[in-house]
């Protein structure tokens, strides 16, 4: 088996986050030289056309000489989403392989057709923090 793959399986400590058809996964791992590092893996799930699935899987690599500063970072960008957009998520119908029948046309559209986009659409998301990263 090759470094890398040996690298791969020495999970010291793990924590799971599952949002919707997002999966992340915050491992911290050990290098050959005994240090820890980070690894988050965003696992996202899609369905072909014949019902099967499969994931696409994206990781990042976060080494302690950066984690002040990536904490720094990624605590003013979100912050920033929040106040330019607010908390509130949005529908997940933009995405291609989001399906019509899971809602219907009253939780979207009010009498008048009027949006209806308040607090019964946004209880369907999760809401999620990343303070503790």
């Amino acid at each position: 088996m090759s470094d890398h793959g040996m690298m791969e399986k020495e999970e010291i400590y793990s924590k799971v986050l599952r949002a919707g058809r997002r999966t992340y996964f915050f491992d911290v791992r050990a290098t050959k030289a005994g240090d820890y590092y980070l690894t988050v893996t965003e696992s996202k799930k899609f369905t072909n056309d014949d019902g099967s699935f499969h994931y696409k899987k994206h990781k990042i690599y976060l080494y302690k000489e950066d984690f002040s500063e990536f904490n720094n970072i990624l605590q003013e960008m979100t912050d920033y989403i929040i106040a330019e957009k607010g908390d509130e998520v949005i529908s997940e119908r933009h995405q291609k392989d989001f399906k019509k029948d899971e809602y219907t046309v009253n939780d979207d559209v009010a009498e008048g057709g009027e949006s209806n986009n308040d607090s019964d659409s946004a209880d369907k998301f999760t809401d999620i923090s990343f303070e503790d990263i």
